[in-house]
């Protein structure tokens, strides 16, 4: 089966970079066998009932501000795909999950900075899905759960986010590394290769320095981790691919599950 991705999307400028870790993400693909679609989770797209993306071709948000004007020249015109979100409905009904279709929205720069190097071309059909940071995360992982089917069917499930994600704490100096970042993602590293949920469920109290890796305006960057995990429940096999710093402490991680 196919695996599911947590991808760290950085900020913005990953998309006009060449650094090291956008010259690994751009390797990520080919590792991996070509999918049937893409199903992926935003953290820029919150909302307090799980949404499903329907749409035809997706337009390229904006959803930042103060940034070099070819960041906003770039477009990234995904197709969706009907069936593949047929499916989904079906699944999240099965296990009692409350959803709602959205038609309009385009893709955020969560999602198509990611889609953008792994997959340059567009060609690969993408239903865009929401996270929850007001549920638990036994809730979120269920909603991953939810959809392991689609692995079977050679859809690949990515959730984008990041570990330590506090903008309120960057140091922007590109050489610097705040120890208090790496003992966070060394402990999440220790519980996540465990499958530890009963620990990581808890990570706000058990975790060294949460509240600093995951403020509360942070934790739609967190969460997906736990629908990346939900997704490889049958499996439980985690594999940490990369991880890198930048900005002292934005945490540029990404983890394959299954």
């Amino acid at each position: 089966m196919i695996p599911s991705l947590f991808i760290a999307h950085g900020a913005p400028l990953l998309a006009i970079e060449e650094n090291e870790y956008t010259q690994f993400l751009r390797n990520v693909s080919k590792k991996l066998s070509q999918p049937k679609a893409v199903v992926i989770f935003s953290a820029h797209f919150v909302a307090n009932v799980q949404v499903i993306s329907d749409v035809s071709e997706y337009e390229t948000i904006y959803d930042f501000y103060g940034f070099p004007e070819a960041l906003y020249q770039i477009q990234y015109p995904a197709k969706g795909d009907p069936r593949i979100v047929q499916e989904i409905k079906q699944l999240l009904f099965q296990h009692e999950i409350t959803f709602t279709i959205d038609t309009t929205r385009g893709l955020d720069h969560g999602a198509w900075v990611i889609l953008r190097l792994l997959y340059p071309n567009a060609d690969i059909p993408v239903i865009s899905m929401s996270v929850n940071p007001h549920t638990t995360p036994e809730q979120q992982y269920q909603i991953g759960k939810s959809l392991e089917a689609l692995r079977e069917q050679d859809v690949l499930v990515i959730t984008s986010g990041g570990t330590v994600h506090n903008l309120g704490l960057v140091d922007w100096q590109e050489d610097a590394r705040n120890d208090w970042a790496v003992q966070f993602d060394q402990w999440l590293e220790n519980h996540i290769e465990l499958w530890d949920l009963d620990s990581l469920y808890q990570y706000h109290t058990l975790a060294p320095n949460a509240k600093l890796a995951v403020p509360p305006l942070g934790t739609e960057h967190f969460i997906p981790l736990f629908y990346a995990m939900g997704v490889a429940d049958s499996t439980r096999k985690a594999t940490l691919l990369h991880r890198s710093y930048r900005y002292g402490n934005l945490s540029h991680s990404i983890w394959q599950f299954g």
